[in-house]
């Protein structure tokens, strides 16, 4: 408790939902100004357990928020890495189905929640018609802080296998494909996150589920790529897909353990061969281009669409109440064209050097002139692109809550006394 307090300037704790067995959920904020977001610095975020039963993320979560406390100003890496990103950390989405899960390695209950619900099927899907299904109190709050935060980069910790697979889940029976050069960098995140297996010494694999495939073979003395077109499990309501259709996020789904309830004694190492792994991968949120489209008067625009050439999203991204703009890319040259209804057009090729060293994407505004035509050119946002409204279920009538600052660091303080990691 002493010590997180003495990281008020950093860190901010509030809970997101009450959920049905009268648990919270809890998100922390790390940053140099975690109580709102301010331009220029990206979102990113980390979620566990969403599956009650799959418990190695919710640990790795808790002891990543402690050595980040720790670390800062005296880590240089963690502490440039606070300085220049806004990190929200929701330890535990399911903590209902937590509670209530056994201690086998790979069968025990306590993957669905309190109603007995899978969570990681239960977000609206962009390639579903059956939208209209009740959204669980727990799916309801992440939809509502997406709406809250525009978050660029997440990953969502599971367990019961080796594997980092990326959008899409669901991609209409294989008909939709990413194309080679965004799936790319798609590919070099979830790459990143599985450099920890390096030192375990066996293999693991890079799922899109269907469409193509890249396994990953990794022992520490080869690293071999192969590139197969092959056919894998649809999921369905899934959340990484949400977050990337809907929410502008990229998010990846990493599997880091083939146990879903490692034993106690197992939890020191497991952390020392994920550390690298995680802290890497929030450095990647500082890859690409950002910046703010504004107007001739130096207004941020707010939904213009700033899209890269080649490239077809579902949903156009686009910027947000502050005129704003993330879009992750490697390396390289990229033609981006900008277009808000009532503006004329702006089309600019940019060269994007490489930014997680310098803890920075590459800033560029664009700034957009009136259009003198009628007929204006603009964007035309899909149906599709409207995000499915909330349908609760009937068990979904508590409101959000804000608990103190020193119940939050109590409660963490609790937790991390239970796992007994130092």
């Amino acid at each position: 408790y002493l010590h997180l307090r003495s990281f008020w300037n950093v860190l901010i704790t509030p809970s997101v939902c009450v959920c049905f067995a009268g648990r919270e959920l809890w998100v922390l904020i790390l940053g140099q100004n975690p109580k709102q977001h301010r331009t220029g610095i990206p979102e990113f975020k980390y979620v566990g357990n969403m599956h009650g039963n799959e418990v190695l993320g919710r640990v790795l979560l808790l002891q990543l928020i402690d050595y980040l406390t720790k670390g800062y100003l005296r880590d240089p890496l963690v502490t440039r890495l606070l300085n220049s990103t806004r990190i929200h950390i929701l330890p535990s989405m399911n903590p209902d189905g937590f509670e209530s899960s056994g201690r086998d390695c790979m069968y025990s209950q306590g993957r669905f929640n309190k109603n007995g619900v899978d969570l990681n099927r239960n977000f609206p899907d962009a390639f579903s018609s059956d939208n209209g299904q009740l959204r669980e109190k727990e799916v309801a709050a992440v939809m509502n802080w997406l709406k809250t935060e525009p978050f660029v980069l997440s990953a969502n910790l599971h367990g019961g296998a080796v594997v980092a697979s990326y959008p899409y889940d669901n991609s209409n029976g294989g008909q939709l494909h990413i194309k080679t050069r965004k799936l790319t960098c798609i590919y070099h995140m979830a790459k990143l996150s599985l450099r920890h297996i390096l030192s375990w010494g066996y293999g693991s694999e890079i799922y899109q589920l269907n469409s193509l495939s890249f396994s990953l073979s990794l022992s520490p003395l080869s690293l071999s790529l192969s590139l197969s077109l092959s056919l894998s499990l649809s999921l369905s309501g899934g959340m990484q897909d949400y977050n990337y259709v809907w929410g502008q996020c990229l998010e990846i789904t990493l599997e880091l353990s083939c146990c879903k309830f490692p034993p106690e004694s197992e939890l020191p190492g497991l952390w020392d061969a994920n550390r690298a792994a995680l802290l890497a991968y929030m450095q990647q949120v500082h890859l690409g281009l950002k910046g703010q489209v504004l107007d001739s008067n130096g207004i941020p625009i707010q939904n213009a669409s700033v899209e890269v050439e080649g490239r077809r999203n579902l949903c156009p991204f686009m910027t947000d109440r502050n005129g704003e703009y993330y879009r992750l890319l490697l390396p390289g040259s990229y033609t981006i064209k900008v277009t808000h209804p009532g503006h004329e057009s702006v089309t600019e090729t940019i060269s994007v050097p490489y930014g997680p060293d310098r803890f920075s994407a590459l800033t560029h505004n664009f700034q957009l002139q009136k259009s003198s035509s009628q007929s204006t050119p603009g964007t035309t946002v899909q149906p599709t692109c409207t995000p499915p409204g909330l349908n609760l279920s009937n068990n979904n009538n508590s409101a959000a809550l804000l608990p103190s600052l020193s119940t939050a660091l109590a409660a963490y303080c609790l937790l991390l006394h239970t796992l007994q990691l130092s």
